[in-house]
């Protein structure tokens, strides 16, 4: 095979590096017929895979819609419904200073959040990395870490910017941001059902969490009042709907996915044995665990099989296995490895750095997806530098190819969550916004054009009615109002429950 033109440039990886990339590729005129037709016809094959038609995606949405139904009708389902004791919307009234603590799925985010009224905030924080281990040890000792951060930011951040004035015995409210289901009864308890996005803390489970923080909180001696126990995708449906009341639903793709929707109460038969006199409530559904167990509705390849089984969940979170920046990079991988042992990619050259799971990360697909370089540069620099391996030019074509179709699978499948709330609440003919949040949706190219586009392959030109749009910071100022609108309940004499 002859080598020809010498390729250049410089690219930026996901890591921060700047690599200059000097490396002959094959033109495409110099490769064998049987090479270009054996990637075209592994494409085709892969295409008939991932791709989801309108038809199915309608039908997809018809049992996501029931599946909304029994969660909200009994406690305990699959997708759980989980009422989150969040009465009505903010009133744009609400201001003071409030805290929040924000456990996400990469990192513990606490933030000071200056509450203005009338759609307006400002924000302090900073950030603090978990570790594997972390995610994996005692959960006490999580939360402990959690109380050190927060204690560490009022006593160091805080003093930077002037500081709390605090009188003796004072607290300051705080709104938590867990963002794992957990079942409530009031909105500052709540029981860990079960961790998710790789998180496996021993002796957290079936514990109430809100607790177990206090625990930690007072163990350091930490001046705050913990309000609210939410879920990050509660808090981006309020703090969307505080700056723009138009967004009547949030939702998050990034690690995790998930939704949140604002509910009346008495369209939730589980909640009728506690009396709640009408209203609205928000319910956070917990969305991921779609289609788990049973795996009836959703367009399973074997490669989302092999992930299931080999996660730390298996058979659970199947609509999230599908769809969050957590695996998308190992579907990929796994259909490259597949492919390396049919004899078709890489042949001659040593490929056991791509035999570790989840070692090809979801923002590869992304830079794929982007590259825009003729001889496509960046996905050489991709391969080269994380894998030492050579490519050619067709395979670097088959492999963008390969990320838009597994991009694009994601992006569909959540429009179809988007619409069975949607549809469900009515909300086609007037229309509304959807805040949405999350590293999938804000850095992966296109991917809100691809959810718009199934939007209308489901709905037809209503579908445009709906308009996703990128939303405010729901864990840190969407805890932060929901703490304000507790407390505000709570000062006028509430029941902290209702």
């Amino acid at each position: 095979m002859v080598l020809s033109r010498r390729g250049s440039g410089s690219i930026t990886l996901p890591t921060g590096q700047t690599l200059a990339v000097h490396t002959r590729t094959h033109d495409e005129e110099d490769l064998p017929h049987a090479t270009k037709k054996t990637m075209a016809d592994h494409l085709r094959k892969y295409e008939s895979a991932f791709t989801l038609t309108p038809q199915r995606m309608r039908m997809i949405v018809e049992a996501f819609k029931e599946t909304l139904e029994v969660g909200l009708d009994k406690p305990g389902q699959i997708v759980p419904m989980i009422p989150t004791f969040v009465f009505g919307w903010p009133t744009g009234e609400e201001k003071g200073e409030f805290l929040a603590v924000d456990l996400g799925g990469t990192n513990l985010r606490v933030c000071l959040v200056t509450v203005q009224g009338d759609g307006k905030f400002e924000i302090t924080q900073s950030k603090y990395r978990l570790t594997e281990e972390q995610k994996q040890d005692d959960g006490q000792k999580l939360f402990d870490f959690c109380a050190e951060c927060l204690k560490t930011f009022i006593d160091t951040s805080l003093t930077e910017h002037g500081g709390l004035h605090l009188a003796a015995g004072e607290k300051i409210p705080l709104g938590f941001t867990f963002s794992y289901p957990c079942s409530q009864d009031r909105i500052d308890h709540g029981v860990l059902i079960r961790w998710t996005k790789g998180f496996g803390a021993t002796n957290t489970e079936g514990h109430d969490v809100a607790a177990m923080f206090r625990q930690s909180l007072e163990k350091y001696d930490v001046p705050v009042g913990l309000e609210a126990l939410i879920n990050d995708t509660t808090g981006t449906l309020i703090a969307s709907h505080y700056v723009n009341p138009k967004t009547k639903i949030a939702v998050i793709f990034g690690t995790g996915c998930n939704a949140a929707y604002m509910e009346h109460v008495k369209d939730i038969p589980k909640l009728q044995p506690l009396g709640i006199d009408g209203g609205d409530m928000a319910i956070n559904c917990e969305w991921g665990a779609f289609d788990s167990f049973e795996h009836e509705h959703l367009p399973r390849t074997k490669y989302d099989i092999i992930v299931d089984q080999t996660s730390n969940k298996p058979g659970e979170q199947a609509f999230e296995k599908l769809i969050s920046g957590r695996y998308l990079g190992e579907i990929l991988r796994l259909v490259i490895c597949e492919l390396i042992d049919e004899g078709v990619l890489f042949l001659g050259q040593n490929t056991y750095k791509l035999e570790s799971p989840y070692v090809f990360e979801t923002a590869f697909l992304s830079l794929m997806e982007s590259d825009p370089t003729e001889e496509l540069l960046m996905i050489i620099g991709i391969f080269s530098h994380f894998f030492a391996v050579e490519t050619t030019l067709a395979e670097r074509q088959f492999f963008r190819a390969l990320a838009k179709l597994i991009g694009r699978r994601a992006a569909r499948l959540s429009a179809c969550g988007i619409a069975a709330i949607v549809s469900k609440m009515g909300y086609l003919e007037e229309g509304c916004l959807v805040g949405a949040d999350g590293s999938l949706y804000n850095k992966y190219p296109g991917f809100a054009d691809r959810v718009h586009e199934g939007l209308v392959d489901i709905f037809g030109d209503k579908g445009r009615n709906i308009v996703t749009h990128h939303a405010e910071d729901g864990s840190g100022v969407g805890s932060a109002i929901i703490a304000a609108m507790t407390k505000r309940r709570k000062d006028a004499g509430i029941y902290p429950n209702l």
